[in-house]
């Protein structure tokens, strides 16, 4: 398995290390609810350095790019990012990334740590003349996430992260010793360790996407806990948070079978420009597909992935993830079932063991401050 250069620092903080999409990554540390709410009512620290980073430039690089994205890229200004979907020609989900305008005319497109070949074998064949570099072995990312984040990034930060809105990234430098940031891709002058920070996240808090180069990781992960108010989360609590706020996860909310009509949300998919899969997508709005909902239980009961879900004893869908909410302390699901069937209000039933437990069709997300 892959480690990431937290390796050493997940062992030392005492983590319980899992294999996931073939790296080794911590899944919890003090424990899953423990570390969930602190998130949503401190700060935390995740490291998300298995996730893929590919630098894209070129002629006309963002064009080329709107012609891969549900969402295009070429409207957002230096230092914007954008959510959206690659498509295959049949219209199904490759994968869900964020692309960053990070410098005039080059984008840092994040694939999910699964899919980083395939996503960059996808953009280098359907895409002329530009120039992708795989920098995904070379940086780290850290995820500062919760109310508390601004403060605490902003003591170690030389930018304003005040003015730095949701979905925005630029260039910065963090207090310590002095190390450029992709000195061989960027030009940037300053004092201190070189990085780019995104106030982006997988949470639904407040918070930052930290990216610096390798060697730089370990500083950074000890700078944070040193604060006394930061504490490391694992991927068990980055799912329950995820879960709360109804963000999709790749290889289990789709899997290649689905397109962005049947997961949403609908502000992904911009039918205004073209792109692979836009066709499909066209000639789909008129026929009959199955959608996601989300799901509140009404009874006792975890709801899992795979779980079925159903209505008059009648199998009508499943559930693609699911867990207990740490914050309402209600089972609440992901999960796919007829178009007809997924009005907010409607009853349903998810079949846990030998039970049918009761539940609705509820607005995102489960959690609401």
């Amino acid at each position: 398995m892959k480690r990431t250069p937290l390796y050493q620092e997940h062992l030392a903080a005492g983590a319980r290390m899992v294999e996931f999409a073939g790296w080794e990554m911590p899944i919890q540390y003090s424990g899953i609810i423990e570390e969930h709410l602190q998130v949503r009512r401190g700060c935390g620290v995740f490291d998300v350095s298995h996730m893929g980073d590919l630098l894209i430039k070129g002629p006309q690089a963002a064009i080329q790019l709107d012609g891969l994205l549900t969402n295009p890229i070429s409207k957002a200004p230096v230092g914007k990012a954008v959510y959206g979907h690659l498509l295959n020609i049949d219209g199904q989900i490759i994968d869900d990334v964020i692309t960053y305008h990070i410098s005039e005319g080059q984008y840092l497109m994040v694939p999910n740590a699964s899919n980083v070949d395939r996503v960059r074998e996808w953009v280098k064949a359907n895409t002329r003349d530009l120039e992708i570099a795989d920098l995904s072995t070379r940086l780290a990312c850290l995820a500062v996430q919760g109310p508390l984040a601004e403060v605490i990034m902003q003591g170690m930060c030389s930018a304003d992260l005040s003015t730095l809105k949701r979905f925005q990234g630029r260039f910065a430098f963090l207090s310590g010793k002095s190390s450029h940031f992709l000195a061989d891709h960027f030009t940037n002058k300053g004092e201190g360790v070189g990085c780019y920070i995104a106030r982006t996240g997988y949470t639904g808090e407040d918070g930052f996407e930290v990216l610096v180069e390798d060697k730089d990781a370990a500083w950074l992960w000890k700078k944070l806990l040193q604060t006394g108010k930061v504490r490391p989360i694992g991927l068990g609590a980055r799912d329950t948070l995820r879960l709360e706020m109804g963000y999709l996860l790749s290889g289990t909310d789709f899997d290649g079978n689905q397109t962005s009509l049947q997961t949403g949300p609908s502000w992904v998919v911009k039918m205004d420009h073209p792109f692979i899969g836009r066709d499909v997508l066209i000639l789909q709005k008129e026929r009959k597909y199955d959608v996601l909902v989300a799901l509140k239980l009404l009874g006792k009961g975890v709801p899992r992935h795979g779980y079925a879900i159903v209505q008059a004893g009648k199998n009508v869908g499943r559930v693609t993830s699911g867990n207990m909410s740490p914050s309402l302390k209600e089972g609440i699901a992901l999960g796919y079932v007829p178009q007809k069937l997924s009005a907010v209000g409607t009853e349903l039933a998810v079949q846990i063991r030998d039970e049918a437990v009761p539940a609705k069709v509820v607005e995102l997300p489960f959690y609401r401050k």
